[in-house]
């Protein structure tokens, strides 16, 4: 396969088995974990928890990545469509609220395949941000609620810390995509997410003015009750050539009183003191 699936458009040539590209992965899912996971936003996780797939690779270079080990280090153990789709089904019959992607964007044409039958919980598509629209089509159906990051609306920034100058404007054309799919948000009864979008902003020290643009794109985008947004304190530095320090309270404050001031009231924002690697799972095999 000659790949133009993600944004990068780097055509390398991906096998079943064998990676080229950017994100150095073949065709076949690769995955490091699959369990509940009970640390995402409480309407994603409950009380049962998230169904949780940890893929390995990433079309991404984020220099301050929580998942570094599988995102660039590759852990994980490569599976069948067939075996990818027993998972969740093991993970449904656990309980858990729903079936959790994580960073399945270069996987995505397995996954569609692995996601029929639909599952009887909702699938949730938890990602970076940096995808194509048409490659976003394909998963129109069978997901139900997308979990992406808004990370940058600084072009600079972007391409400093993630080794994309394009970001910005890339992860704003998919977000709309995502909207086009679901439409406004909706939860159940016991306040859990059943379908829409809940898009993540991690608010980097010293760069300020970044998370402010980000917040000004999505007030100028999206009506009040057409998505949620979680306002992310827990940048944990790991001196790999991001930001050497982690968030102050006042910063924070100043980020979360800027998305009220824009009418943004629909969401999560976190204490400060969650900022931290806790949790950040173990990405040992388990379930997989």
């Amino acid at each position: 396969m000659i790949c133009d699936i993600c944004p990068r458009a780097c055509r390398a040539s991906r096998t079943a088995h064998e990676g080229g590209g950017f994100c150095s992965m073949g065709l076949l899912p690769v995955v490091a974990r699959a369990a509940p996971h009970f640390w995402e936003e409480p309407c994603i996780s409950g009380e049962k928890g998230s169904g949780a797939v940890f893929f390995s690779g990433c079309n991404l270079r984020c220099v301050f990545c929580q998942n570094r080990d599988i995102s660039a280090g590759y852990l994980g153990k490569e599976i069948s469509i067939e075996r990818l789709r027993e998972i969740f089904g093991q993970l449904t019959a656990q309980g858990v609220h729903n079936i959790n992607l994580v960073t399945a964007t270069h996987f995505a044409p397995a996954v569609v395949r692995a996601l029929e039958p639909r599952p009887a919980v909702p699938v949730v598509w938890n990602s970076g941000g940096f995808e194509k629209p048409k490659t976003l089509r394909l998963l129109e159906g069978k997901v139900q609620i997308y979990l992406p990051d808004l990370k940058y609306s600084d072009c600079k920034l972007a391409a400093d810390l993630s080794g994309a100058a394009d970001y910005p404007r890339i992860a704003q054309a998919a977000i709309r995509e995502m909207f086009r799919q679901t439409g406004p948000y909706a939860l159940d009864e016991d306040g859990m997410m059943t379908k829409g979008i809940l898009i993540r902003h991690l608010v980097l020290p010293g760069f300020l003015d970044n998370t402010f643009g980000v917040l000004d794109w999505i007030a100028d985008t999206f009506r009040p009750g057409d998505v949620m947004v979680s306002l992310m304190g827990q940048y944990t530095p790991n001196f790999c050539g991001g930001p050497d320090r982690r968030l102050t309270a006042e910063e924070y404050l100043r980020a979360v009183d800027y998305m009220k001031a824009l009418g943004i009231l629909e969401g999560y924002t976190q204490e400060i003191s969650s900022a931290g690697d806790e949790y950040t799972p173990p990405f040992d095999g388990t379930g997989v």
